[in-house]
């Protein structure tokens, strides 16, 4: 009987704890590992060099966890097939083990690719789950319960060890950011690897997370009191399953009640997760096109370049607008609220369509996961059909959640004279003030790009007016059957995309879908 031989291709899985494909491999002769540094996704337009060097911090750490192993961890460049074969050249592997993604287009059509190849050259390809995102669903009928059952499955321990393959295999030094030609972000992000995800979990379900519920609507607090897993769980340092079990320990078991009731708040939001997650899975399309076909043509002819490029650069004269996109794009990361806040002031008081400010949003999110990001893009643009449209005051959301200023004039720092009345709205200072502050409105800081009002009352006229049509009523009963959370509903009568079928990129996408209109379930 010829010799077994498993090959771990490792994705955003980045992990040896709960790894179900690594656990797999040790019914195998041997094993080795992979990582494919893609030009697909190098290239991707929403694609960062903060990704790009996250992943590479995380390989390396990796990397001497699995030489622990007695597993080699391989690291190449190059498109996912050609890599393969040319590996299956050198190792002769038999049997290819990954876990389920749901990705953007491109690696949908890559994973189509991967299965021709591996019937055509006779290796067993088998992909295992590692959220609850569901293959082939048919209806969201159910689909809590099975999420809840995935989630409280065993955790898979880190293997005892491997049998190193008998030839030796070419290991090169990792790849850097400068020999991919990524220039390096510049400003110190968030930690990688799975140590640093383990810890940070730590720190969050024994100490952090006591102020969750209070903090996660402040730009400023929620920075320590959200659980910062987001990256974890977008390349895979930390399962989701982890987290659950974890998170459900810890409510079950701290004397502290006001820990245990501040982490039901959070552990709700894992659940949401996977449900937006699933709904690129059951129609990747919505990467591209509308949720509702009946907005279609709303923005896409009235995209302003100047006003995008001043929302992108933190120039708006909004001071809470800017300050959130400048701090952003410095650290990789913001709460929930105020990256919903960016979005709407992009959607409605700019009218720019959520498929340009989605992808640059999403190469400044580290912890960008494709399915969460696009259903949120059009949950936050009114696009879904279904959920109520939010339409947020800039000037409301610096008072609410940045009542002394602090957040502003960290991030706004022309601003930081401004007296704290006129902080969320500075060009209603009169000369003199501005003369104090040393702050001249038009010269040191921008007037605001659009009238508040006038834009707010603009969007409604047409969101409003749209959706009071009978067309716009009626498709949004088909996508709430689809998409909408729910515990028990009728099926949808769409079939869905089989586990291999790869992603296009246009409407010619289908796939299917939880009831509720959560504007705050975003993981954070």
């Amino acid at each position: 009987m010829p010799r077994q031989r498993a090959l771990v291709w490792f994705k955003r899985d980045l992990r040896i704890h709960d790894h179900a494909a690594l656990a797999s491999a040790q019914s195998h002769g041997d094993a080795l590992a992979l990582f494919v540094l893609e030009p697909e996704w190098l290239q991707s337009p929403e694609c960062d060099a903060r990704h790009v060097g996250f992943v590479l911090d995380c390989l390396a750490e990796l990397r001497v966890a699995l030489a622990g192993l007695g597993m080699p961890l391989l690291v190449r460049v190059g498109s996912a097939v050609p890599m393969l074969a040319q590996l299956h050249q050198e190792v002769r592997f038999t049997h290819l083990l990954s876990h389920e993604e749901t990705g953007p287009a491109w690696s949908y059509q890559r994973d189509g690719q991967v299965a021709v190849w591996c019937r055509s050259n006779q290796i067993a390809w088998q992909e295992f789950t590692q959220t609850g995102v569901v293959r082939r669903l048919r209806s969201r009928a159910g689909w809590a319960l099975r999420w809840q059952a995935r989630m409280g499955t065993p955790l898979h321990p880190p293997p005892a060890g491997f049998i190193t393959p008998a030839q030796p295999l070419d290991q090169p030094a990792l790849p850097t950011l400068a020999s991919l030609g990524l220039a390096a972000h510049g400003t110190a992000l968030q930690a990688a690897g799975e140590t640093a995800a383990r810890h940070t979990i730590k720190t969050f379900l024994q100490v952090r997370g006591l102020d969750y519920r209070h903090a996660l609507s402040s730009p400023l607090r929620a920075e320590d009191a959200c659980s910062r897993l987001s990256p974890h769980l977008a390349f895979g340092t930390l399962s989701l399953r982890t987290v659950h079990q974890a998170t459900e320990a810890t409510i079950r078991e701290t004397p502290n009640r006001a820990l245990a009731h501040a982490l039901r708040g959070f552990a709700g939001r894992l659940r949401w997760h996977c449900h937006f997650m699933q709904k690129l899975e059951d129609e990747p399309g919505i990467e591209f096109h509308n949720f509702a076909r009946m907005c279609d043509g709303l923005r896409e002819n009235d995209f302003n370049d100047e006003h995008f490029a001043a929302w992108c650069e933190g120039r708006t004269g909004y001071p809470m607008v800017d300050a959130c996109m400048r701090a952003l794009r410095a650290t990789g990361w913001l709460n929930f609220r105020m990256r919903a806040m960016l979005v709407s002031f992009a959607s409605y008081h700019l009218w720019l369509h959520w498929r340009q400010t989605g992808l640059f949003l999403a190469r400044q999110f580290l912890d960008f996961e494709p399915g969460i990001h696009w259903s949120q893009m059009q949950m936050q643009s009114g696009t879904t059909g279904i959920n109520t449209l939010r339409m947020y005051s800039p000037a409301k959301q610096a008072r609410d959640h940045d009542p002394q200023g602090l957040f502003i004039r960290r991030w706004v720092p022309e601003l930081r004279r401004v007296p704290l009345p006129y902080l969320a709205e500075p060009w209603k200072m009169d000369v003199s003030v501005q003369q104090m502050a040393g702050c001249t409105i038009g010269v040191d800081y921008p007037f605001p790009i659009v009238d508040d009002l006038q834009a707010i009352k603009a969007a409604k006229d047409r969101m409003f007016g749209l959706r009071k049509t009978a067309a716009a009523r009626a498709e949004a009963i088909d996508i709430q059957a689809r998409h909408g959370s729910r515990k028990s509903g009728l099926p949808p009568s769409r079939q869905r995309r089989p586990s291999t079928t790869p992603h296009a990129p246009a409407a010619s996408i289908t796939r299917p879908a939880p009831t509720h209109d959560p504007q705050r379930e975003l993981f954070d």
